[in-house]
């Protein structure tokens, strides 16, 4: 479903991501994980068509994002770490107008942005101004117009934030039963714990590269991490290149 092959981003002399080779299955929750500055972020945001890689390709449930952009982001819902939503409008006026990017109106889509919002909770606040919402209600508006057009794969950048043990509970359930529809869901986040209860395979990114890729256990088994837990893998595989990189700051 995700699909990428050689990706990478320069900005000048510095590589943010460096040929970057992955591929996430359908029906599969996919942790990414790396240090800050790892190139999470940037990985993210070329997938959702909001950065241009400087070479390499991503496809999207077989669509490749360059050849055809509108196609294959109309198979994706990208929730980013940060919400941006604008304060002067409601949140149904907000829901409708991502909705109208996609090309979908009507009663249908009033009929699935109604059970969004009840599905979230903001029914109450459904004619409210977003600048009256809190944090955690707006990234609940935010993860409700990823899904409004029912997206095959979702991009999720630190999705926990904001929300109350609640409102992670509820998301944890919602995208596993996601996966289980057979969607496909591509997650960063630096909860570890969060990962290890969610995630199918993870990838642990650093530098700009991917160092590891795998279930757990195979990256245990592989890095010869005995009964090491995923914070002590993560460490272990990232430690050397952070301080790679603290040495050449202070030099």
């Amino acid at each position: 479903m995700i699909r990428l092959t050689d990706l990478t981003k320069r900005y000048g002399k510095f590589v943010a991501v460096d040929a970057i080779n992955l591929e996430i299955g359908r029906g599969e929750l996919f942790g990414f994980l790396g240090p800050n500055g790892a190139g999470k972020t940037t990985t993210m945001r070329m997938i959702a068509g909001i950065l241009q890689p400087t070479s390499g390709t991503v496809e999207i449930a077989g669509d490749d994002l360059a050849r055809d952009p509108i196609r294959a982001k109309s198979r994706l819902g990208f929730i980013p770490d940060r919400p941006f939503v604008y304060d002067k409008l409601t949140g149904a006026e907000f829901l409708r107008f991502v909705a109208a990017l996609y090309g979908q109106d009507g009663p249908a889509i009033e009929r699935r942005m109604d059970e969004l919002l009840d599905l979230f909770e903001l029914t109450p606040w459904k004619d409210e101004l977003v600048e009256s919402y809190s944090h955690g209600m707006r990234q609940k508006l935010i993860i409700s117009s990823a899904l409004l057009h029912k997206p095959e794969v979702i991009v999720v950048d630190e999705p926990m934030v904001g929300l109350d043990p609640k409102g992670q509970k509820f998301l944890k359930e919602l995208f596993r039963a996601f996966v289980e529809k057979g969607g496909t869901v591509l997650m960063s986040t630096h909860t570890l714990d969060t990962v290890e209860e969610m995630c199918d395979r993870i990838g642990i990114i650093a530098g700009g590269r991917i160092l590891a890729c795998g279930t757990v256990p195979e990256i245990r088994e592989r890095f010869q991490g005995g009964d090491q837990n995923l914070e002590e893998l993560f460490l272990k595989l990232t430690g050397g290149i952070i301080e790679r990189e603290m040495d050449a700051i202070l030099e």
